[in-house]
């Protein structure tokens, strides 16, 4: 089979395109034939070994896939052969088929394509899991969106709306704002011509943000913090600046606030019934056109490292798929 190959650590230009066998399969596994697969930051830290998970080299990149069952482990007796799937691979996705515990495997509804399917299920689990269970978000809160252009951001854009916020969406271009916009945003800030302290506060009459949902980290934590309202909830979601942030601890005290962490990787394997639960109420609200991921640009496998490249530059507006 043919697969973008990481053989050393380093930027996506390292990246390889090989011949190489077909993953061997464990009892607990399925083989899944490859139809899509998102492109998210977590591969591209992955590739330079900085990423908590750190698979041993070579490997493939590549950590949500959407495709079909065409082989099961001696252990696997709840999915058949042929069955449409989306998959939490952790890495091996960018290429033709991959091995995947089963207890990462989930059904895909008929309705829902492939494409659409890895474009969304690590940005809206992560999206909601940091809402609806970390943040508690309420029907007429104001909710603050960082990187709200980015495939993570538009999809907490869109589940604002849907659970009832007042979306404020933060971005670095007015193009940028206007993927936000359509999406549903209600309010914009553009923090490279904007002071972000000074335009929460303007656009929240002084009264400050409910929600900070960060997957920015870098020079707009504190700004934000700063822009809290009392007993506000500031979502930790990762650093695509590249810059973890030291925090000021004076702030959350000032603020009688919260700094809380998301991590939906692990809170799906710690948490499965809940996470059972959230997919299955995110793939209800695809199918029935209320959440539509934002696809910004569809990649060949040969094209995965431009995929990469396009979120190092901070170029990537909407999220990536690689279609195989």
């Amino acid at each position: 089979m043919r697969a973008v190959i990481c053989k050393e650590f380093g930027l996506p230009g390292t990246l390889q395109i090989k011949e190489i066998p077909d993953p061997s399969l464990l009892p607990a596994q399925v083989l899944i034939s490859v139809e899509a697969c998102g492109v998210n930051f977590p591969d591209l830290l992955m590739i330079q070994n900085k990423y908590q998970i750190k698979p041993g080299l070579p490997f493939s990149p590549g950590g949500e896939v959407a495709g079909k069952i065409i082989a099961a482990g001696s252990e696997v007796d709840n999915f058949q052969i042929g069955k449409p799937v989306i998959a939490l691979c952790g890495w091996g996705g960018f290429a033709e088929k991959v091995a995947v515990d089963s207890d990462r495997v989930f059904p895909l509804p008929n309705d829902v394509p492939a494409k659409l399917a890895a474009a969304g299920l690590y940005t809206y689990s992560t999206s909601y899991h940091a809402l609806k269970d970390r943040a508690n978000l309420q029907p007429g809160e104001t909710f603050l969106v960082l990187g709200a252009s980015g495939g993570v951001g538009l999809a907490a854009v869109e589940l604002g709306k849907i659970m009832g916020s007042t979306v404020i969406a933060a971005a670095s271009s007015q193009e940028k704002l206007e993927l936000c916009r359509q999406k549903g945003a209600d309010l914009f800030i553009n923090y490279t011509e904007e002071d972000l302290k000074s335009r929460i506060k303007e656009l929240t009459g002084g009264k400050g943000v409910d929600v900070v949902f960060d997957p920015v980290g870098g020079d707009y934590t504190e700004a934000a913090i700063r822009g809290m309202g009392w007993k506000g909830r500031y979502l930790i979601v990762g650093f695509a600046s590249g810059t973890v942030p030291q925090i000021p601890m004076n702030l959350p005290l000032l603020k009688g606030c919260s700094i809380m962490g998301v991590f939906w990787g692990n809170f799906s394997r710690v948490e499965e019934t809940t996470n059972q639960a959230n997919l299955q109420q995110l793939m209800d609200w695809i199918g029935e056109g209320k959440l539509n991921p934002a696809i910004g640009k569809t990649y060949s496998l040969e094209e995965a490292p431009e995929a990469l490249q396009a979120i190092l530059d901070q170029k990537a507006v909407g999220k990536g798929v690689v279609l195989i």
